[in-house]
């Protein structure tokens, strides 16, 4: 009987420990982003100083309800899901990151300004016009 009080009691101590949460690994590195994505926001500026437009507002149905699935071994499959475009936008290929730009043959690339594990945020400059940036918001699905 003694025996077990006792160990009810480690168990009562042990349990009112603080512990420290672990925070999760957000670094930027082709396994911590491999996963689903889905596009929830887009941003044009003309140049530095012109006021911010959202260009996801200008986007079709069928563009804002796909989902890029970056794997971890460097292959990507887009899903044009949902709403379907005409033709379907559904394709595959290869990504990479190195440091904080992303590269790949299709639909995503460019210089990543922030990623907590599950937003992903990066932008394209001079896409359109010299001196222009577009930033892309991916969420993790």
């Amino acid at each position: 009987m003694k025996l077990v009080l006792a160990s009810l009691g480690l168990v009562a101590i042990l349990a009112s420990c603080d512990k420290d949460p672990v925070e999760p690994d957000c670094s930027v590195t082709k396994n911590n982003l491999a996963g689903t994505y889905k596009l929830s926001a887009v941003k044009y500026k003309l140049s530095a100083s012109a006021p911010e437009q959202d260009f996801f507002a200008l986007m079709e149905a069928c563009e804002k309800d796909d989902l890029i699935k970056l794997n971890s071994n460097g292959t990507y499959n887009y899903t044009d899901v949902g709403t379907v475009c005409s033709p379907s936008g559904t394709n595959s290929g290869t990504w990479s990151v190195t440091g904080n730009t992303l590269q790949s043959d299709g639909v995503i690339s460019g210089t990543i300004t922030s990623y907590d594990c599950k937003t992903l945020v990066y932008f394209v400059d001079n896409e359109i016009v010299a001196g222009d940036k577009i930033t892309f918001t991916m969420t993790k699905q």
